[in-house]
């Protein structure tokens, strides 16, 4: 736009005057004529394009960084929702996924948790029947037992002539009284009673069957026959008793123990559903937050890919309006500068020789002093911007052959012309080169950010696994210690439950041995004692030794043995079951103790697995992190080299390209000079 300006300026000089002797003579009345008007008209015309070619530079340089911004930005907002969209996507399939686990673990636990309940129900209604089915025996068995220990006791009281003098009735019930329990439990004396002692019942049946009243019997069992019958079936009754009595508290046992594992797998389930409930609520809080975010995501990015075609559109059209108004005003400029070249012309000049009167030209002009002006105007530009070329083309206007000068001006406008064309590139390139590094040094700062927060947050993690590792094996060790211990005192107890049994036991058969002693003396005095009174009516014996009567501490002695004897079997009896009681409580115990060691190991075990996958994502975000660093060492480098490069272009560019403008208007004001010298040789010559 200057160059078009600058040869007008000159050519309107050279048509409007000439120079004579150093001062420039109008040519008599050019200067109000129509030409000159036009001239003056086509020049404010070139100033109003190069002004409006100004502003829409302005405008379009606007709109470029306008275009280039939000083109940047909405570009990269795209693509972050496009990478949150893909995010939020795999989390949703992640969240249902989870989702649906956890109702199918839910159902499966409450299917767990009914079956361990209804199992639970299905014992204790068997241990209700079972406790009454013993009860019933047990209540069946001691009536049966106190009903042949009474019969014994009566018996054993009244001697071996007993069975004489029974009375019929006595004898029934006896009889009564074997055959009932004979038929009632005729399964437990299998086995126990021999051949001998089953016919002595069978005889003793028959005989009370064949009485009647007022008659005798040629037969008559012994009383003590009788007796060993009914104490074997006391003591079998007893046994059985016994047998019962410990297989009951062995059923009991085995329901509490059953009761206690059943109650201990239902709490758990319950706690497990009660966990992976809440667990699901949170899961499905976070997969409906997730799927409004993706919503949200979605329609953001809708709006921002609306607005990016848009926007590209617009700045198409843009450019193509701002290349079509630059080409219609070059063409415009271009046509007022030939319009002004064709005013200036050699027809013009000889149109206004024809119309002025030539008189007034003085031909006699100095030809140094136009080559002066012109090195003047390169000189005082060369000297404003400390430019060597214009400076060296100023001396070549001084020296060098005309033709030559304009040439080399020429030759200079074009090679300025270029380098204002690269150093535009190069101030283009400099200012993408910066804005992409520094684009990019963000999103590995953000980058690095992240994964600073990631290493820390996983040596966290493995800190806390590595603790809560540390302390479960702490606990282990302890239980273990804990189960030595407790193994040694049950060892212990043991010992002194075994020597307790083993004294209690050794006292009895002391105490029994001299209770039996005195009874047997005692009982055999008794016995002499009635048959001296049963000896057959006679003459009375002669005076002799004194009634001997047993001594009357005897029954306390005895009782007291007897006392004591019942003592130590109920003192064996309650250290039996002490020693069982103590010995459920440690197998209980070692049973939690294990389990609870069995937990913990496979806690330790899943644990170390997480701190394994842990330290594998920790090694992973390091290198991450040491890739993103030399990265950011390497834009940073860049970045240094893009500043060395750029740093002065881009601080100095309007002012070279204004000091270059300024040089190429001076060549061409220099090159307008020479061509007036050239005009005015031309009206010279004419």
């Amino acid at each position: 736009m200057r160059t078009f300006l600058g040869v007008a300026s000159a050519l309107v000089a050279v048509s409007s005057g000439v120079t004579l002797k150093g001062r420039t003579v109008a040519v008599k009345g050019y200067e109000s004529s129509p030409v000159s008007k036009v001239v003056n008209l086509l020049k404010d015309m070139l100033k109003q394009l190069e002004k409006e070619a100004e502003e829409d530079e302005e405008i379009y340089d606007q709109l470029v960084c306008w275009c280039t911004t939000n083109d940047k930005e909405k570009t990269k907002a795209i693509a972050d929702a496009e990478a949150r969209i893909d995010d939020l996507t795999s989390m949703i399939e992640e969240l249902t996924a989870q989702s649906a686990r956890l109702n199918t673990e839910i159902d499966n636990l409450d299917k767990e948790v009914k079956k361990n309940q209804e199992a639970l129900e299905t014992a204790t209604k068997q241990r209700e029947k079972q406790m009454k089915e013993f009860n019933a025996e047990e209540a069946d068995m001691l009536n049966s037992i106190d009903l042949l220990g009474g019969a014994v006791t009566a018996l054993s009281k009244a001697g071996g002539a007993s069975m004489l003098q029974m009375s019929l009735s006595q004898k029934q019930n006896m009889a009564n009284l074997l055959t009932s329990q004979l038929t009632q439990h005729a399964d437990i004396l299998e086995g126990s009673l021999m051949p001998s002692e089953r016919r002595t019942v069978s005889d003793f049946l028959e005989t009370v069957d064949q009485a009647r009243p007022g008659a005798g019997s040629s037969y008559e069992p012994k009383s003590g026959a009788i007796v060993g019958v009914l104490s074997q079936m006391k003591e079998t009754f007893e046994t059985n008793l016994a047998a019962s009595q410990k297989e009951e508290m062995a059923n009991q046992k085995a329901y509490e123990d059953l009761k206690a594992a059943k109650e201990e797998e239902i709490a758990a389930g319950q706690a497990q559903i009660d966990q992976k409930t809440q667990e699901l609520a949170t899961t499905d809080e976070k997969l409906a937050q997730a799927k409004e975010d993706l919503e949200d995501t979605k329609n953001t990015l809708s709006a921002d890919e609306e607005f990016l075609m848009m926007l590209k559109e617009k700045c198409s059209v843009t450019d193509a309006e701002w290349e079509e108004r630059q080409k219609t005003r070059q063409l415009e400029m271009e046509a007022c500068s030939k319009a002004l070249a064709v005013l200036s012309s050699d027809d013009a000049h000889d149109l206004f020789k024809n119309t002025f009167n030539p008189g007034f030209l003085q031909v006699n002009m100095e030809w140094p002093e136009r080559r002066n002006r012109a090195a003047d105007v390169l000189s005082a530009m060369g000297n404003k911007w400390h430019n060597h070329r214009l400076n060296l083309m100023a001396h070549k206007v001084r020296l060098d052959a005309f033709e030559e000068v304009k040439k080399a001006i020429d030759d200079m406008i074009t090679q300025l012309g270029k380098e204002k064309e690269d150093e535009i590139k190069h101030k283009d390139f400099c200012t993408d080169e910066l804005n992409q590094n520094q684009l990019q040094t963000e999103k590995k700062t953000r980058e690095k950010i992240d994964l600073e927060a990631k290493i820390e947050d996983l040596e966290m993690t493995i800190k806390t696994l590595t603790e809560q590792i540390a302390t479960l094996k702490s606990e282990i060790g302890e239980m273990q210690v804990q189960m030595k211990r407790s193994g040694e005192d049950r060892e212990k107890e043991n010992k002194e439950f075994q020597q307790t049994v083993a004294d209690q036991r050794a006292s009895v058969v002391l105490l029994s041995k001299a209770m039996d002693i005195l009874k047997g003396f005692y009982e055999e005095a008794a016995a002499a004692a009635a048959l001296v009174q049963q000896e057959p009516a006679g003459p009375p014996p002669p005076p002799g030794f004194k009634e001997y009567k047993k001594n009357p501490q005897s029954s306390g002695v005895m009782a007291m043995i007897q006392q004591i004897i019942e003592d130590s079997k109920a003192m064996e009896a309650e250290a039996i079951k002490s020693e069982e009681s103590a010995t459920s409580a440690y197998e209980a115990f070692i049973k939690e103790t294990n389990a609870s060691i069995e937990a913990k190991s496979k806690d330790i075990a899943n644990k170390s697995e997480s701190k394994g996958k842990a330290e594998d994502y920790l090694v992973q975000a390091q290198t991450e992190h040491e890739s993103t660093v030399t990265q950011l060492d390497e834009l940073a480098a860049y970045n240094s080299e893009l500043h060395a490069s750029c740093d002065f272009i881009l601080k100095n560019f309007d002012a070279r390209q204004q000091a270059r403008d300024e040089e190429i208007e001076a060549l061409k004001q220099a090159k307008a000079i020479l061509s007036g010298a050239d005009m005015e040789a031309f009206l010279q010559s004419a």
